[in-house]
């Protein structure tokens, strides 16, 4: 008797669409477990601008990769992965239903379809590429160009986290990045994934947006980040170059003014669920609903989608 996969849900969509409260809704209807697939909700200490959820979200159904980082650690696409691979086969072993829920999605990228078998990070060489852009910018895309074209033409020239990653593959393998591409990636298996992407009306959430970065404020996010500098931790750490905590930091510093730090935390939240909304759009297979993930019809919608997809993986099982 052939062994059909276990289901998965991913639950994707911009910033301030009402993910988690999508999430919560269906794992508590479908035995659901919740896993966590946004870089910034991995680390502890960092809640507020992290927009993690909430204390009644968290008891409704299990939660995994939540606070499970310290500030100074990293954690690549890849690292990301081979942590949560095994979270969902365990839950899935036990008969569960996973469902993965995050906006960060080159992560979801690398735990569904697998990253090229690159070399490990370099940091001391990241930090050499950093200083040479810093000190000549533009050169970084320039070096690629010659030595990879196709990584190029795909990697803007602003995009400096792609542009050190792609040169550090190249650099350390001694081959074009894309040539290891092409080579293929580590996809998981053993799994049947319904990619659930929501969609609210564009004004609708740009409103949402802005008033979601000033209760952020309102609700301690100044304190929040004080407290994590009081207790030792590096203003140089990774989480802290994120939206919202970049721009509060910066504050902190004495290098912008409070309406200043607000206005560019709005902004920046904007341009992310814009970039988010296009990264999504170029999943296979997706499965758009339209509205927040709070709203009556989103989720009627994504009930039905999540039954009739449960049927019929069941009935595969069964064959």
């Amino acid at each position: 008797m052939a062994v059909a996969d276990y289901p998965l849900v991913a639950v994707l969509g911009p910033t301030g669409s009402g993910k988690s409260a999508l999430a919560a809704a269906l794992a508590e209807r479908f035995s659901g477990e919740i896993v966590n697939c946004d870089s910034v909700q991995l680390y502890r200490g960092f809640d507020i601008g992290a927009a993690k959820p909430t204390a009644d979200e968290r008891s409704r159904s299990p939660h995994h990769l939540f606070d499970v980082l310290e500030p100074a650690e990293t954690c690549t696409a890849g690292d990301y992965a081979r942590l949560a691979r095994p979270v969902l086969r365990d839950i899935a072993a036990r008969g569960r239903l996973p469902i993965v829920v995050g906006g960060t999605g080159f992560y979801l990228r690398a735990l569904l379809d697998g990253l090229f078998a690159g070399p490990a990070r370099d940091d001391r060489l990241r930090d050499r590429l950093t200083l040479r852009e810093a000190r000549r910018p533009g050169s970084l895309h320039r070096v690629l160009s010659r030595l990879d074209p196709e990584a190029a033409r795909r990697i803007h020239a602003n995009d400096r986290n792609k542009l050190i990653r792609a040169l550090e593959v190249c650099l350390a393998a001694r081959r074009p990045m894309s040539d290891l591409f092409a080579e293929g990636r580590d996809a998981l298996t053993g799994f049947r994934t319904l990619k659930i992407v929501l969609e609210p009306p564009r004004a609708a959430l740009q409103h949402k947006l802005n008033e979601r970065c000033s209760a952020m404020l309102e609700a301690g996010l100044i304190q929040e980040i004080s407290l994590l500098l009081l207790s030792g931790i590096s203003p140089d750490c990774k989480p802290f170059e994120s939206i919202g905590y970049k721009e509060v930091l910066a504050f902190l510093m004495g290098e912008l003014t409070l309406p200043a730090a607000l206005e560019l935390m709005r902004r920046d939240t904007r341009r992310y669920a814009k970039r988010q909304l296009t990264w999504f759009r170029r999943e296979s297979g997706a499965q758009w609903v339209s509205g927040f993930g709070t709203d009556s019809t989103a989720l009627s919608s994504a009930f039905e989608m999540l039954g009739n997809f449960r049927k019929n993986s069941n009935a595969e099982r069964e064959i």
